[in-house]
């Protein structure tokens, strides 16, 4: 076995505890890494990998210069690697060998907290799942830059709790030990989630506060796993963490992860980015913690109408009073992100600055309150009088912290002079030494006649004179004592000079230590106003997204919606947020759409390009948008409340899955099938195209019929087969409607418009030749259509003559004439062939039978 020095030692000592992490091992200004987490952050990190003896061997070795290690941790917490920073914790100069190093913070992609590794306009949740059954999940959330705390029960499969993780940006998510694996690998690969794991379920007696309004010890034990590895890995006191608020999910609608994506509500499915989103659309917020808000807001529509009418009510305030909604937009402007703020001053990272934002952020308190107190709707007038402006604590920081403060606070100039007595003297002392010396050069410069002759300071020797060596001729005889020689001058020190230097830098010792000190005071007493602080910046955030929508609505001519709890659904001219929104030359074609008891499903054909997709999702998004409080896109709506919406809109595949994507379909439309009631919304776009047409026509019939008898959910069915629109004769509730096309000289015209009636034809091969499709390939499609409206009713293709094939061929070669051989036929051959007739039932036989005349036949 391998015999290491002490320190290596040490080293591995501390690496055993945090086998899951990069360990940053401080040595001098350098935080070092050895053996493989060396080998793999040199990768990572692009950083020079070397080595040193670490005793019998030289071990593998690369460092980070401590100053700069927030980059170098941002690159690996982006990656979703772990982070074990390990410090000194006593003075080199009184260790008695090895210095005594502890790990003195884990940062995980869940649990950052400085600046440059979040986003502002975005949570950085970290969860934990607690499983209690195979179909009884808790899971806990927690953002630890703004103490956020919640919990939700599910009580589904699986693919339940992965769709509620998918609803937020959850980087890091912990779970018991014995958690099934595979279980732990749909998390990391679906959701893209560093995994971790903690075993104590315990709540310290101190912090029972957070959860003494959870009614269930199921969901106190699933927060307490979370709370214990936050404990665990940040080593400090959590006192910023909020009241766990509990997530009754039958209050909100709940939108799956497939419906999430496939309406592209806060990030668009091909770039993954927002812009294209219904949140770009929406977000006019002017704060970062009003754009988080928002975010929640879309992720979590409102199902109680009186919620949603008192938003509803809100905006239309704002819209009715533009001078005020702009004026009221500007001082929100000025406030900075309390939420985050209050975060950092609990978590002791806070610095001088931070506390000038806060101040800065409470002076606009006033000023917004004024300007709520002048709305005349209700709702925001009252929130005038609940706004809490702090105004002690304001005050506090007026009178302490310096307008234009150092960024570090350990190096002072961060108080203001007159906050307190003994760091006035001390400053003071520091002030008139700093005179004397300026009095003392020019007094020596006269007495000499030496007007090059200075007063400089270095931390080494302190303040001295210095002459040129071409002047050293005219210093008086025994004036000065020589301190250091230089090439081209000297430095000398005077008793005198030397009895001042004491007391200047012992009073600029003591002021810098006193404002440190001071400083950690004023921390303390902010931290007792934590909790005001988070609830004044939940009033905000509200504000601010209720401003948003209201700008949005404005801008756009949005409408507010009314709700019935008939099964009415009435909307005229309604029109698709961010399609409208990218189209810059072209005018957006409005639709009506019109559902009562009598019409359950909108069975939609029309040729592919027509629009059929854009007026499924328009409807899905101006529902939400209508629960989420904002006005919508229409001329006038009358809407049911929705409890869930499902889609299958477009195609794609599952890779990371291995699923293919008649496969992602299938299972989308399983999931919609299985969840959705009477009061949800079913969009299914194009349903069976991933099979056969015969396989996919039956499947698509056999949805409709579904939904039609057994779940009577408000429904759009878009579809290319057009047999399907028969099934408006036998089924009561199911309406045929169509985007209407016209075809002008050979050429097709979307007219973008949905009208009664079933479509006349698809236009397929028009929209072929749109694409511009070679003419040869175009003219020979029509003439295969032609064959096949001819033999309407018959399985078999059109027949291929030699002729018709000349135009793919440049030279076109003898084609050897075979007999024609009927393929059903030679498939029935080859199976009475194979068939094992001494080994089958008589049963078995004559089902057998009846299979082979059927595909005859």
């Amino acid at each position: 076995m391998a015999q290491y020095t002490p320190m290596m030692k040490q080293y591995l000592q501390i690496k055993e505890q945090y086998k899951d992490s990069f360990l940053f091992f401080r040595l001098g200004d350098f935080y070092e890494m050895f053996f493989d987490d060396a080998l793999q952050a040199s990768k990572e990190l692009e950083i020079t990998l070397t080595s040193r003896d670490g005793g019998d061997e030289r071990i593998p070795m690369c460092g980070i210069p401590y100053h700069s290690a927030a980059n170098y941790i941002k690159n690996l917490i982006e990656k979703g690697y772990k982070v074990a920073i390990c410090e000194q914790v006593e003075d080199p100069k009184q260790a008695k060998g090895v210095v005594k190093r502890e790990v003195i913070q884990v940062i995980t992609p869940g649990t950052v907290m400085e600046d440059e590794l979040l986003d502002d306009k975005e949570n950085n949740y970290i969860a934990s799942l607690t499983p209690f059954s195979d179909t009884e999940y808790v899971i806990a959330y927690n953002d630890l830059s703004t103490g956020e705390n919640s919990v939700a029960k599910i009580e589904e499969q699986f693919d339940s709790v992965l769709s509620e993780l998918f609803n937020r940006p959850v980087k890091e998510i912990v779970v018991p030990p014995d958690f099934n694996e595979q279980l732990k690998e749909a998390l990391q690969q679906r959701l893209f989630m560093t995994v971790s794991v903690e075993d104590n379920t315990d709540i310290p007696e101190e912090y029972m506060n957070l959860v003494d309004n959870l009614k269930e010890d199921k969901l106190i034990s699933g927060f307490g796993r979370l709370f214990q590895y936050l404990a665990r890995t940040q080593k400090r006191a959590l006192t910023h963490l909020q009241k766990v608020q509990y997530i009754e999910l039958k209050q909100y609608m709940n939108l799956d992860m497939y419906s999430k994506r496939n309406l592209e509500l806060t990030e668009t499915i091909r770039k993954q980015g927002k812009q294209g989103s219904l949140l770009w659309v929406l977000d006019k917020t002017v704060t970062a913690m009003g754009a988080r808000m928002l975010k929640k807001w879309i992720d979590r529509p409102l199902l109680s109408v009186d919620d949603i009418s008192r938003r509803h009510g809100q905006v239309e305030g704002l819209i009715e009073q533009y001078f005020e909604r702009e004026a009221l937009r500007d001082a929100l402007q000025e406030v900075y992100d309390l939420e985050r703020l209050s975060g950092r001053v609990a978590f002791g990272n806070v610095n001088a600055r931070d506390l000038i934002q806060l101040k800065k952020s409470l002076k606009q308190i006033p000023e917004i309150k004024d300007l709520l107190s002048q709305f005349e709707q209700k709702d925001l007038k009252g929130l005038a009088s609940q706004l809490n402006p702090l105004t002690e604590l304001t005050n506090l920081l007026e009178k302490s912290i310096a307008d234009d403060p150092s960024l570090s606070i350990k190096e002072g100039g961060i108080i203001k002079d007159g906050f307190h007595h003994l760091l006035d003297q001390y400053r003071s002392a520091s002030r008139n030494g700093k005179q004397w010396i300026a009095e003392l050069e020019q007094k020596e410069k006269e007495a000499s006649g030496i007007k090059s002759l200075k007063i400089g300071y270095n931390k080494v020797f302190g303040y001295y004179i210095e002459v040129t060596k071409a002047n050293l001729h005219l210093i008086p005889e025994g004036r000065y004592e020589r301190k250091q020689t230089l090439s081209n001058a000297e430095r000398y020190i005077t008793p005198e000079l030397k009895e001042k230097e004491s007391l200047i830098l012992e009073s600029e010792d003591k002021s810098v230590e006193l404002e440190y000190e001071i400083f950690i005071d004023i921390r303390e007493q902010v931290k007792g106003y934590i909790t005001e602080l988070q609830h004044l910046a939940d009033q905000i955030s509200q504000l601010d997204v209720l401003q948003s929508f209201a700008i949005v609505s404005d801008e756009n001519q949005y409408i507010k919606p009314s709700f019935t709890e008939s099964r009415k659904l009435l909307i005229e001219n309604g029109r698709h947020p961010v399609v409208e929104k990218v189209m810059k030359n072209e005018m957006f074609v409005p639709n009506d759409i019109r559902m009562d008891e009598n019409s359950e499903i909108l069975l939609i054909t029309g040729p592919n390009m027509a629009g059929k997709s854009t007026y499924m999702r328009q409807l899905a998004l101006t529902v939400i948008m209508g629960q989420i409080g904002c006005f919508v896109p229409c001329d006038s709506a009358e809407l049911p409340v929705f409890d869930q919406i499902f889609t299958r809109i477009g195609a794609a595949d599952d890779l990371v899955a291995g699923q293919s994507t008649f496969m992602v379909e299938m299972l989308e439309a399983k999931h919609a099938l299985t969840k959705a009631t009477e009061n949800s919304l079913i969009l299914l776009d194009e349903i069976g195209r991933g099979t056969s047409t015969y396989d996919g026509m039956s499947l698509a019939q056999a949805i409709v019929e579904y939904i039609h008898e057994s779940i009577h959910a408000k429904t759009l069915f878009s579809t290319h087969y057009h047999e399907l629109t028969s099934l408006d004769d036998s089924l009561t509730r199911l309406k045929n409607v169509h985007v209407k096309a016209e075809e002008h000289e050979g050429k097709v015209v979307f007219l973008h418009k949905i009208q009664d009636g079933a479509a006349d034809e698809s236009y397929g091969i028009h929209v072929a030749k749109l694409a511009e499709l070679p003419e040869e390939l175009i003219e020979r499609a029509y003439d295969i259509l032609h064959q096949f409206e001819e033999t309407s009713g018959s399985n078999s293709l059109p027949k291929v003559e030699e002729k018709q094939l000349d135009f793919f061929q440049a030279e076109p070669e003898p084609v050897e004439q075979k007999p024609k051989v009927n393929t059903s036929e030679e498939k029935v051959v080859k199976e009475l062939k194979t068939l094992n007739l001494l080994n089958m039932t008589p049963m078995e036989a004559m089902n057998t039978l009846f299979s082979i005349q059927q595909k005859l036949k």
